[in-house]
């Protein structure tokens, strides 16, 4: 099937047999390294988390349809979390479909989704969001909120709290947003799922 593997801030590797897409592979933004996107698919929420590598396979940022190998992604324009009401969308919610299943990928976003918004998510298997809030991006609160509206059968918080990062603003723990939401939690390495919970569950991914 496909397997979700967690670098830290917005970055992850989402892989099948054949193909790899990094999201928000500019992780010096946070103080690491940036993830090597050799024959990968880059695949940015904002323009400044993209690195735009010649040795990407494909580079994928906005709005749009994009189809690659098992994956058909769907872009979807959003408010970034900073910015006024009513101005230029500037970030990206991504919808991924890898064979059968269904990932939502949000970013830095204002946490209410409009009703076009939400019909453009549709129905998703897997919801992957940041949770660490103060004022830089979704907090606990707003981040199970979107959990809520979007209702899918797991959720992986990112973008929070971790002592090798250094973020532009404090980021909350992830407690914090498991806490909130008062699902329950595995913590796993990699996310390899073979099938989906009937009931919401936490998938708690350890940096890579």
């Amino acid at each position: 099937m496909f397997e979700i593997e967690y670098k830290g801030a917005n970055t992850l590797v989402i892989s099948t047999k054949k193909y790899t897409v990094v999201t928000d592979p500019k992780l010096s933004v946070a103080g690491l390294k940036d993830v090597v996107v050799k024959d990968a698919v880059e695949l940015s929420t904002e323009e400044r988390f993209a690195l735009n590598s010649p040795s990407a396979k494909l580079h994928f940022e906005g709005p749009g349809e994009y189809g690659f190998g098992e994956f058909d992604i769907h872009g979807i324009p959003a408010q970034r979390h900073l910015d006024a009401s009513g101005g230029e969308l500037l970030s990206t919610i991504y919808r991924l479909e890898i064979g059968d299943a269904r990932v939502a990928l949000v970013g830095n976003i204002y946490e209410k989704l409009s009703e076009d918004q939400l019909e453009e998510i549709g129905v998703v298997d897997v919801l992957i969001l940041p949770v660490g809030g103060n004022g830089y991006t979704l907090d606990a609160t707003g981040a199970a909120a979107i959990t809520r509206q979007i209702d899918p059968k797991v959720v992986i918080p990112i973008h929070y709290a971790d002592s090798a990062l250094k973020y532009e603003v404090p980021q909350d723990g992830v407690e914090v947003f498991t806490k909130e939401l008062g699902a329950p939690v595995e913590e796993v390495t990699k996310y390899k799922p073979k099938s989906f919970p009937d009931l919401l569950t936490v998938i708690q991914l350890a940096r890579s």
